[in-house]
C-alpha cells in the first residue's frame, strides 16, 4: 500500500496492486487496527485508454484518485462496510459486491 490516510474514526490504506496483470487499485479500510473491508477499483483493459492514453497506471491514478477517494468516503459515510469493486469498462461502470457476485470477479 503507497498511501494512508483518515476518514472520521478509519484508517483507509491506498495503492495499486504490485505486479497485477491488469489495473487494480485497492482501498483497505481499518478502524481500531482491525481490518473493516476492502473497496477496490479496477479497469478494464480497453478501458485505461479512457484515462490516460498511454495506460500509464501512475498517470491513471494520478488523474482519478480524488474522485475514486470520494467514493470511498461515501461508502464509509453512508456505513456500506462491504467488499466492494468499482468495476470500470469501456462504456459502463458498476459497482459489485464481492460477496453476491462471484461471476464478476475475473478483469477480461
Amino acid at each position: 500500500m503507497e498511501k494512508k490516510w483518515n476518514h472520521k474514526d478509519y484508517e483507509i490504506k491506498e495503492g495499486l496492486k504490485p505486479g497485477a496483470k491488469h489495473f487494480q487499485y485497492f482501498y483497505v479500510v481499518s478502524e481500531g487496527g482491525e481490518k473493516k473491508c476492502n473497496y477496490c477499483v479496477w479497469i478494464e483493459d480497453d478501458a485505461l485508454s479512457l484515462f490516460d492514453q498511454s495506460k500509464n497506471y501512475d498517470a491513471v491514478v494520478a488523474s482519478q484518485r480524488d474522485a475514486w477517494n470520494n467514493w470511498v468516503r461515501g461508502k464509509i459515510d453512508a456505513s456500506d462496510f462491504r467488499n466492494m469493486v468499482l468495476k470500470i469498462e469501456k462504456d459502463d461502470q458498476k459497482e459489485i459486491d464481492l460477496a453476491e457476485m462471484e461471476e464478476h470477479l475475473s478483469i477480461k
